[in-house]
């Protein structure tokens, strides 16, 4: 009886896990922007794979297969937030997104700030690349004024 009851808990867990998978799948397809679908992949991917390891644990009922699942839940729950963490990132930085559904958008601020610094590192690079431009031309100039000779014209 006690393992029907297991039996029972597995299955419903694994049938929830397919909804959420199949709730998903509808949300990727209907939804219009990448931070809206990226919301639907990630958050019931991480519920689901719970639901998934805890439903293989029930029905091995062995602490080897439990410790085994352990890992991969773990490192998939640190790995897939992270993973739409930086696709949102760049999504908003490529302008893919729906900015009518944005309320308050707090990395604008933060994304001109690394613009404007990025700009200025890149003119920094261009003036110390011509810095030392003149400096090699200059040497290369003096290198051809070798004593007894005459000055060459450019």
């Amino acid at each position: 009886m006690f393992d029907q009851i297991l039996d029972v808990i597995a299955l419903i867990c694994l049938l929830l896990a397919a909804a959420l998978s199949a709730a998903a799948g509808i949300g990727l397809l209907r939804f219009t922007d990448a931070l809206s679908r990226l919301h639907a992949a990630t958050k019931p991917q991480i519920f689901g794979l719970l639901l998934v390891v805890a439903a293989v644990a029930i029905d091995q009922r062995s602490l080897g297969v439990f410790l085994a699942l352990v890992p991969v839940f773990v490192f998939q729950a640190l790995t897939a937030p992270t993973a739409a963490h930086m696709v949102g990132r760049a999504a908003y930085r490529t302008g893919q997104l729906d900015s009518r559904t944005i309320l308050v958008d707090e990395l604008g601020p933060a994304v001109e700030r690394a613009t404007a610094r990025a700009a200025e590192q890149d003119r920094e690079q261009a003036l110390a690349e011509e810095a030392r431009d003149r400096e090699l031309e200059a040497e290369h100039a003096e290198g051809d004024q070798a004593p007894g000779r005459p000055p060459t014209v450019s």
